[in-house]
Parts: structure tokens; sequence; C-alpha cells
């Protein structure tokens, strides 16, 4: 068996360990905590943060990160990427190829994850896991699709012979750009359609908000030199219907509850896993107007997030933009 490491052991990385693990991999699962690794490793099971599914014996549960990726061929990096600069510190600074599966945009430096790894490990082959994939739906062996993006070929090939199965459907492309935008992003717009729903504005709101929403996507792949047929596949529109319908959406929820008059600080207390875009809006705003791109959403949802205005208001601008062609 050729070896993974996971470098993460939320429920995406551990989903994503159990999905190694049936396509047949050996795999090491990294968790930041050792007093938490070693109750995984023993109980056999993500009690924390993917509670239900058993931890097969192809997989070890490790938070020694020298002993994590010792002998394996590919790395999985399911770090939030807020703090995966700071988690690779601790790490060989010899990896193997590398694909990083978490989506958003650093507050600081606003970089993309590719970006904030080629800082921290120079000249290593990477890529992206991206898709519409829920964590439990992985884990359950339900049928998903995702895209491996890389503009290395081999890395392309090697990854889907190591991760994809019959009910786990791997596409390789080298839009890695697009990719990461329609990633972080749709977290973003996810956040807008779940405040729309739980303010009670309907869906014919959430359907035009998430239809300008791959707009503003699509522009902002565009400027970063990324593809617009990017932005309408798996990793832009399959990933931002999935967000933004899917109950089971951390981003979407969180928006709901916004939508509700929860404040943010209450929302973020009552969770134990990471909602992403709460740190990307903002930045992925700074990060299109370096560039010049507009984003009217992605705007809003930080104002939202920031206290300025409620959902209510910020609906409202939008709705009250200059009339222009679509």
């Amino acid at each position: 068996m050729q070896k993974i490491a996971v470098i993460g052991a939320g429920a995406w990385g551990t989903a994503l360990a159990l999905q190694a693990a049936r396509a047949g991999g050996e795999v090491a699962l990294w968790a930041r905590d050792a007093t938490r690794a070693a109750a995984m490793q023993e109980r056999r099971e993500n009690t924390a943060h993917l509670p239900g599914w058993t931890l097969p014996a192809a997989i070890t549960v490790t938070a020694d990160p020298a002993a994590a990726v010792a002998g394996a061929g590919l790395v999985l990096l399911v770090i939030p990427a807020q703090h995966m600069a700071r988690v690779l510190e601790g790490f060989p600074a010899a990896l193997p190829p590398a694909l990083v599966a978490a989506k958003g945009v650093t507050a600081e430096g606003h970089r993309l994850p590719l970006e904030t790894l080629a800082l921290a490990r120079p000249g290593l082959a990477a890529g992206v896991l991206s898709g519409p994939n829920f964590a439990a739906e992985v884990a359950a062996g339900l049928p998903a699709a995702a895209i491996i993006a890389s503009t290395e070929a081999s890395l392309r090939e090697a990854a889907i012979q190591r991760l994809a199965t019959p009910g786990f459907r791997l596409y390789g492309q080298e839009d890695a750009v697009g990719a990461q935008v329609g990633g972080a992003a749709k977290n973003v717009i996810a956040i807008a359609a779940g405040a729309v729903m739980g303010a009670g504005l309907g869906e014919n709101a959430r359907a035009a908000l998430v239809t300008r929403g791959i707009a503003e996507i699509g522009r902002l792949a565009l400027a970063l030199g990324g593809r617009m047929e990017t932005v309408s596949g798996l990793s832009g529109l399959g990933d931002l219907l999935l967000t933004c319908t899917g109950p089971g959406s951390r981003n979407f929820s969180l928006g709901f509850a916004l939508g509700q008059g929860q404040t943010l600080k209450n929302i973020l207390a009552a969770r134990n896993s990471v909602t992403e875009g709460v740190a990307t809006a903002p930045a992925l705003l700074a990060r299109a107007e370096s560039v010049g791109v507009e984003m009217p959403i992605t705007r809003a949802v930080s104002e939202v997030l920031q206290g300025r205005h409620d959902v209510v208001s910020a609906m409202r601008a939008l709705m009250g933009r200059p009339l222009r062609a679509e």
C-alpha cells in the first residue's frame, strides 16, 4: 500500500483519510493535539468532528509531524487557510507532493492556499482538491465527485490513482487558480444565501443572489488568471450550489442564523469547527479590490459580519444598485 499523509483531523480531513483508506492506501492522519490524537487512535473514531465512523486499521492517527509524513508519497493539507503557514512550520522542510483541500483567503496578505504553500515550501509540487463535498457523505461512501487541479500532470494522475474509487469520481485539470477562487468565494456567497433565507426574504432572492454570485466569482477568477469553465464546473458552480442549499453547510447555517437576528459572536461561540467564510469575506474583498474587480455581494457580507449593516438593509443596498445590462 502507498502511504498518504492527511494533515488536519477535522471532519473533512477525517473523511479524506477514510476515502484514501477505501481506495487502498495506508494513511497517517495528523491531529494537532496529542491527547486527541491518542484518543482517536485508541477509540478508532473522531468523536469531536465526525462521530459515528470507524477508522479502519489502515489509518494511523498521530500528533508527530515527522512520523505523519515519513514514507508518504502524497500529502493532503486539510488545514484552515488562516492557519496553514503556522502549522507547516512544525513539519519537516522536505515534504512529498501536496494537495491542498482547504478553501479560503488569508486575512494577512490576502493569499490563496497555494500561494501560502508556495511561500512556506518553495518549489514543492502542489495542487488543489476541491468540489461539492460534505464530509459526512464522503465518509459514508455516498456518490461524490471532485477535481484535482494542478499544473503538474504527474501529480494529478498520481492523486487520482490514489484517491479515486467508483463512489468518489475525480477529474484532473490544470486551473488551480480558478478552483481556489471558487472554493473561497462560495463560502462567502453561502453566508449571503443563508442570511436571505433566515431573514425570510424568499427563494427568489436566494436564486438571484447565487446566480449573481457566480458572476462575481468568474470576474475574480479571470482577473487572477483562472478560467471561466472552471467556475462553471465542480469547484465553482457545483460547490456553490451545495453550500448555498445544503442544510449541512456551516456557512449557510451561519448566514441563516444572522438573518434570524443572532449575533456573530454567539453563533461562533456555539461551534467547534471553523466557518471559513467569516475570515474569507473581507480578505476576498481586499484581494478583489487589489485587481480592480467589483464584488458587491462579498462586500455586503463583509459589512454584515462587521456589524455595519443588518441583513435586510444590506439586501436593500444590493437591490438598489444602478440598473445595467446583465
